[in-house]
């Protein structure tokens, strides 16, 4: 179990990882880009950008310096959005612990590099560290509540995923461990693309017997281009691929799906992003996917209609209609 630990990010994943952190005892430092507004949290003790209503731990840590932030940490937790990471891990490189292990919150691809979080954190610090993830159906809000909730730890070296096990399970939070780190990574990226989808079927009224098929073949897509890229299948059936799937296509909350339910009663994305707070990955993501998606030869056809919607290519009832349409074949 890690004892001082520093979160990189200040939105609502890394504050409810600094407060399960502090719930464990553990020494948490939390860092942001922008000290102004990381003065506003301190002042207000609330994250009040991207968790307003709920108060942070006392003993949380808030450091806008960049040496200082690093300073002792045994555990580094990246919880940057997808295409900031490169940015604002090559601005911290500099004071980076040497051998510190990093475990990522983050879900996306890089648009570009089609690397995944942990990948881009390899190629701006170098390989000799170990990466891990933290990933599963994690709604901030219901953590802060201390509501039950999941996730799993992901690393290729399991001990340090059971040590990341041991320091973030609390009696509300069940942290389970997997060695696929690349298909916890893919499964978390992926879910997001698909849960626009999700809005966008909301938004048009195209009912649960819809959404039902949506997820399901949806998760299918997911599945055929994980195992593509060497991913384990069981996987996808696991907490970090349906499990959270499941969650970002139903949850009123979600980012993703409430940015395609807008665009589903008639917003153009623009729009619709223009009204959600934080960052809606899957609008990104969707791209990288269906990059990934040519280079590896996997048909997913769920994912390049997303992009035409978010393209302004075609209207989420144009997209349905032509999911629908597609010839028949056997499941």
């Amino acid at each position: 179990m890690f004892r001082q630990v520093t979160i990189i990010g200040d939105g609502a994943m890394g504050t409810v990882c600094g407060m399960l952190l502090c719930r464990n005892g553990v020494r948490t430092t939390l860092w942001g880009y922008d000290a102004a507004q990381l003065a506003q949290f301190e002042k207000a003790r609330e994250n009040t950008r991207f968790l307003p209503g709920y108060r942070l731990p006392e003993d949380l840590r808030l450091e806008p310096d960049d040496s200082k932030a690093m300073a002792g940490a045994q555990l580094l937790v990246s919880a940057v959005p997808c295409q900031y990471v490169r940015s604002v891990w090559s601005r911290l490189k500099p004071f980076v612990p040497p051998k510190v292990p990093i475990v990522s919150v983050t879900k996306g691809l890089e648009n570009g590099t089609l690397l995944r979080p942990s990948e881009i954190l390899a190629d701006v610090l170098g390989a000799d560290r170990t990466f891990a993830a933290l990933s599963g159906p994690t709604i901030a809000e219901e953590l802060m509540r201390g509501l039950p909730a999941t996730a799993t730890a992901a690393c290729e070296d399991l001990h340090l995923a059971e040590a990341l096990q041991k320091t973030f399970s609390t009696p509300f939070f069940r942290v389970y461990t997997n060695s696929d780190l690349k298909g916890v990574e893919l499964a978390g990226a992926m879910k997001n693309v698909i849960a626009i989808a999700a809005g966008g079927i909301d938004g048009i009224g195209a009912g649960d017997n819809a959404k039902a098929a949506l997820i399901t073949r949806g998760l299918a897509e997911i599945k055929r281009l994980g195992v593509a890229m060497g991913a384990q299948e069981s996987t996808f059936a696991g907490l970090s691929g349906l499990g959270d799937l499941v969650t970002t296509c139903i949850s009123p909350k979600g980012r993703n799906r409430t940015f395609g339910e807008r665009i589903g009663r008639g917003m153009t994305a623009a729009e619709a992003l223009a009204q959600t707070a934080g960052v809606v990955e899957g609008v990104t993501t969707c791209r990288s996917v269906v990059d990934l998606a040519a280079k590896w030869g996997v048909e997913m056809p769920i994912s390049e209609a997303v992009l035409a919607v978010v393209s302004g290519r075609m209207t989420a009832k144009e997209a349905i209609s032509a999911l629908m349409s597609r010839s028949l074949k056997a499941e």
